[in-house]
């Protein structure tokens, strides 16, 4: 089984790995030596120990660039937020980890439950092709999403244009609160974005291993672990109902 699972993940004997360094939870420690820190490269390197083969890291740093490259021959597992929009180049496995997505909205703002976002004339900043802004794009029916290149620039484009509200992941969220006076975060979440493993789709059979793989490494305690580890806020393992 692990012999035909490795001639068709990784003939070449080292599994290729992307990895977004965007994602501040998942990446917690950045870049040492050339080698990505935090729970999706520990997750990653125990896959690579089960195969028994070495391990390379490829970093973009933004989630789309990685997912555009799902064709390119690049990576042979890619550890991202798993959305509809994604998947038909990637087949991922389910969720092995979750952070919520909400909103951040200005003082004294009406609004204040997530329905209240989704209005007529209501402005949305939100970081393009993010996980949540995929989210977004797919459910926003009346309000207006106002797109930026990065996490840090949609917080600009929120404050410079006073926009409505500001969309993303609830600890980012905390940490611009710190520096927006008055600004609130609205309770709940519009989404959980689902941190999964995908692998091309030309390598589709893989992923039965590779959800055996997160199925364990939830059971068996392995996420909870890397979250304590890295001493991650925000993140959480993945529910299973």
């Amino acid at each position: 089984m692990l012999e035909d699972i490795r001639e068709l993940l990784c003939p070449s004997g080292t599994l290729r790995v992307g990895i977004n360094l965007s994602n501040f939870l998942l990446v917690s420690g950045g870049v040492v030596d050339g080698t990505p820190v935090g729970v999706a490269p520990d997750m990653a390197a125990s896959i690579a120990q089960k195969l028994d083969v070495d391990i390379t890291y490829h970093c973009y740093e933004r989630p789309h660039l990685l997912a555009n490259d799902a064709g390119n021959d690049v990576w042979d597992i890619g550890l991202i937020g798993a959305e509809k929009q994604r998947a038909e180049s990637i087949s991922f496995t389910s969720a092995y980890s979750e952070i919520e997505s909400t909103y951040l909205v200005p003082a004294n703002s009406p609004l204040k439950s997530i329905a209240d976002v989704d209005q007529p004339g209501v402005k949305i900043a939100v970081a393009e092709k993010t996980a949540y802004g995929l989210w977004l794009d797919l459910h926003i029916k009346q309000a207006e999403l106002v797109y930026a290149s990065s996490l840090d620039a949609s917080r600009d484009l929120f404050l410079q244009n006073k926009l409505d509200a500001l969309a993303g992941l609830r600890p980012k969220l905390i940490a611009d609160q710190t520096i927006i006076e008055g600004s609130q975060i609205i309770p709940g979440y519009f989404s959980t974005v689902q941190q999964a493993i995908g692998t091309p789709i030309s390598k589709a059979r893989a992923t039965e291993f590779l959800q055996q793989f997160v199925d364990d490494a939830i059971s068996g305690g392995l996420v909870a672990a890397l979250i304590e580890k890295h001493q991650v806020i925000g993140l959480s393992v993945a529910s299973r109902s």
